[in-house]
């Protein structure tokens, strides 16, 4: 199964508010009028498009003025060119593993999907014949290093934590690198506390964090990602900008897209941020993260039933 495809069955309730929306839309044969637009910037501010719904309207109502949009496909061919403006491309994922080993730092708040994006990110990684090794740096919660634990033994990748309760993460952190160098791991992915960023404690913590992991390898962690609930559409978008003027962060895990129909707030998060999106997580299982594609993405949320709408 293709990413196109795997996108249009994964991503079934975004689908359904836009595409199938749509289709009901335009149902008898409807012509555009303004009550139709109406409708339509209704339908894209309820997959969480926020403002960019009201643009897009606006540019469908400038194109229908102007005699160029005929019906449902002009409709939905435009809609695709315009979110497609609107989203980057994710750096090619070879160039993340430019360094032995690659140190990723994986941050979140709380309930996010961090933990399980890691293990993922380990399975996927795996995948591709490297050799991955799990810092479990969130001390904080008390089953997350087990969490962690299990989802290694199920990927096959090794794991540095501490077994007693309250250790120091950054600590945690600090062994994981030296494990990683003496094992010759070619990726190390460090958990860490869920956190806000108002919890001024937790997001000093994370900054020793990073200062004992490049004190150990200079120009580490080479990338930071900051993973989002998928489901709290556009509410990520403030929390990611409020977390991102604390933290550096490098690029975007959208995770549980699958159990969402706000599929459309990544628009405003990447619009917002100006970071890219790195993977999208779609499923329970390790292999439901993809590495983010815009064309992808776009086709499967707003192509009709028959495929139509690319350019």
């Amino acid at each position: 199964m293709g990413l196109f495809d795997r996108f249009k069955k994964r991503l079934g309730k975004t689908r359904a508010v836009i595409s199938d929306g749509l289709t009901g839309l335009f149902r008898g044969g409807r012509p555009i009028d303004q009550d139709l637009l109406d409708e339509l910037e209704e339908l894209l501010y309820t997959s969480d498009l926020g403002p960019v719904a009201g643009v897009l309207t606006a540019e469908l109502a400038r194109l229908h003025k102007r005699g160029e949009l005929k019906g449902e496909e002009d409709v939905r061919r435009c809609l695709r060119d315009t979110l497609l403006e609107r989203l980057d491309p994710a750096p090619a994922e070879k160039t993340f593993f430019q360094n032995t080993p690659t140190v990723i730092l994986v941050v979140g708040v709380n309930g996010s999907g961090k933990t399980t994006s890691i293990a993922k990110l380990a399975n996927r990684f795996k995948q591709q014949g490297k050799k991955v090794i799990l810092g479990a740096a969130d001390t904080f919660r008390a089953a997350a290093a087990d969490q962690l634990e299990i989802w290694a033994e199920r990927n096959g990748s090794d794991i540095v934590r501490q077994k007693h309760d309250g250790a120091d993460p950054a600590a945690v952190a600090y062994d994981s690198v030296v494990a990683a160098q003496a094992r010759g791991a070619d990726v190390l992915l460090v958990d860490t506390a869920g956190r806000l960023h108002t919890q001024h404690n937790l997001m000093e913590e994370l900054s020793k964090v990073r200062r004992v992991i490049s004190k150990q390898i200079p120009d580490a962690p080479h990338q930071t990602w900051l993973v989002l609930d998928g489901t709290n559409g556009q509410n990520a978008v403030q929390q990611a900008k409020q977390f991102t003027a604390t933290v550096k962060v490098d690029g975007l895990i959208i995770a549980k897209l699958d159990g969402t129909a706000r599929g459309g707030a990544i628009f405003g998060i990447q619009g917002a941020l100006g970071l890219p999106v790195m993977y999208v997580g779609t499923g329970e299982t390790l292999e439901d993260l993809d590495a983010f594609d815009p064309t992808a993405f776009v086709d499967a949320i707003v192509t009709s039933a028959t495929g139509s709408a690319s350019a």
